[in-house]
Order: structure tokens, then C-alpha cells, then sequence
């Protein structure tokens, strides 16, 4: 199984330096890939340009939007952003999209949140259309640039749930799901659920990733309990609270035994989301996997 990183994003005094160290870290490290999730409401920094910075500080490690918010986006320059990413990688791309569940970040662009899930279908073809160079609609030029991977890159379904899965099996090449705390049983029902719904739509086995948080920082515990609090706080205090309480993957021997989870629920590759920016996370997982 692969290990991956989610670059951190979401916090104020995240800054150039800190980006640059992660992703350094991750280059020089027995990583897969690097990812960056999308958030509008908040700090957060912007996840296209974080992952153009990543493209061009590393060489080897794979470059995913995780999840690129499809629905809040327009097909056509989504495509050519993905499409400019991946020649900026030399073909290092893959993306992970999905509808998102913040309201107030589709209210903070002017997008609307109705029928997101049918819009996102009906984005996939257009934005394959632009990476195969037609153009979109008469009268219009292809829509550049080519990307580096012929046909653009793999497509994963960011979701959780019967319904969206089996609506990504329609399009998508993979799934990526998430277990807040790096449970067994709760991924496998996941990564199940994607098997047979490929199995359904007569497409070839999905590629199954999967995540979860984690801590290795100091005061790990408080650390990763704050940092799901805060994540979570839209969906109220009862809820937040109960989330970040649960949280265990924050000593050596809890983080280990997450991945181990992963492992044998059959993910091929797990993305590991540390609740600090600080680098100490990154050399202290590389540490634990060797």
C-alpha cells in the first residue's frame, strides 16, 4: 500500500516556508502523493495555487486537488486548470473531485448547491472533451494546453455513501473515501461498496484510496482533537465535539495500527491527514513507516 500526505491548508499561520518544507519533505521521502483540499469560508489558502507551488518544488511525488469542489466550478476552466497542473507536474496529476458539503463556501463564489450532484455528472464529459483537444462547443477553439497524460488525468470520486458511489462508478476511475479515525470496518464497507458498483456499471476495478487524521506533533492528543473540532464546528458543537473526542490516531502505535487498517481493508493507497502544519509530522510518520 502507498502512503500519501495532504499538504495543510487550512490554518492562518501556515506560510510560504511551511509549504516549501513539506513539500520538500514528501519528495525526499517514501511518499506517493501530495494533496490539498479545497475550503473557501475561513484562512484556508487556495488549493490550486498550493498544488502549482507543489508541482514545482518536487519531482517525483504525484500532485492531487483532494477534493477539487467540481460542482462549484465551471467544466471548462476546471479542465484547463487541472490540464495546466499536470504540464506543470510533467504528468503527475490525478484529481479527486466531489460535491463538497459546506454550504457557505458554494454561497461565498455565487454557485448554487442545488443539483450539485447532477452537475458534477454532467461535468466529467465536457472536461474529458477539452482534455482530448475538442472544443467544448461550435465555434470555439480546443482548449488548452494539452495535458501530459494522454486523455488527462485518472479521475477519483471523493464520497462516502451508496449513492454518489455508484454514480462515480459511471465516470470515474477510482474512489478516494475517508474514516475520520482509521477504522477497519468502516473503510472496507466503503471500498465494498465501490467494487460492486463498479462491478455494476461493467467497468474495470476501481482504484481504492482511502484516509484518515492522525497526529505526531507534540501534544499530539489536544492537537488532533482541536484540529477536528475546528473542522467539523459547521456541522455544531454536539456533533464537532463527539467527532474530535473520538480521535485516537495520535501516538506512534495508534497511527501505525490506522494504516495497518487501511492495509487490510484493501486500500492501495492511504492519504494521511495531520492535524498541524508543522514538518515534524512528516518526518516523524517516515520514521514510523521505516
Amino acid at each position: 500500500m502507498k502512503i500519501s500526505l495532504c499538504l495543510p491548508y487550512m490554518k492562518p499561520e501556515i506560510d510560504r516556508q511551511v509549504i516549501v518544507d513539506w513539500c520538500r519533505a514528501a519528495d525526499d521521502g517514501p511518499f506517493e502523493t501530495l494533496s490539498c483540499g479545497e475550503r473557501i469560508n475561513g484562512p484556508s489558502l487556495e488549493m490550486r495555487t498550493v498544488l502549482g507551488a507543489a508541482a514545482a518544488l518536487t519531482e517525483r511525488v504525484r500532485i492531487m486537488p483532494s477534493l477539487y469542489v467540481l460542482p462549484m466550478h465551471n467544466a471548462v476552466w476546471a479542465a484547463k486548470e487541472i490540464a495546466t497542473l499536470d504540464v506543470l507536474s510533467n504528468g503527475r496529476v490525478s484529481v479527486t473531485v466531489g460535491v463538497g458539503g459546506r454550504p457557505k463556501d458554494y454561497q461565498a463564489v455565487g454557485a448554487s448547491f442545488a443539483r450539485r450532484h447532477q452537475r458534477m455528472d454532467e461535468q466529467i464529459p465536457v472536461m474529458k472533451q477539452v482534455w482530448a483537444g475538442e472544443a467544448p462547443m461550435d465555434g470555439l477553439e480546443p482548449i488548452g494546453p494539452a495535458p501530459v497524460q494522454a486523455g488527462g488525468p485518472p479521475i477519483l470520486i471523493g464520497a462516502m455513501g451508496p449513492k454518489a458511489i455508484r454514480r462515480g462508478a459511471e465516470w470515474a476511475d477510482g474512489i478516494y473515501a475517508f474514516s475520520m479515525g482509521g477504522a477497519e470496518q468502516e473503510m472496507r464497507n466503503m471500498l465494498s461498496m465501490a467494487q460492486q458498483a463498479w462491478a455494476d456499471a461493467e467497468k474495470p476495478a476501481p482504484y481504492l484510496a482511502g484516509g484518515f487524521w492522525y497526529s505526531l506533533a507534540d501534544d499530539a492528543e489536544n492537537t488532533l482533537k482541536d484540529y477536528v473540532y475546528k473542522y467539523l464546528e459547521i456541522a455544531g458543537d454536539q456533533v464537532a465535539s463527539a467527532v474530535a473526542n473520538s480521535m485516537t490516531r495520535f501516538t506512534p502505535e495508534a497511527v501505525r495500527e490506522g494504516i495497518d487498517n487501511m492495509r487490510r481493508a484493501g486500500c492501495e493507497e492511504c492519504f494521511m491527514v495531520a492535524a498541524s502544519h508543522d514538518v515534524s509530522e512528516v518526518y516523524r510518520l517516515e520514521e514510523l513507516l521505516a
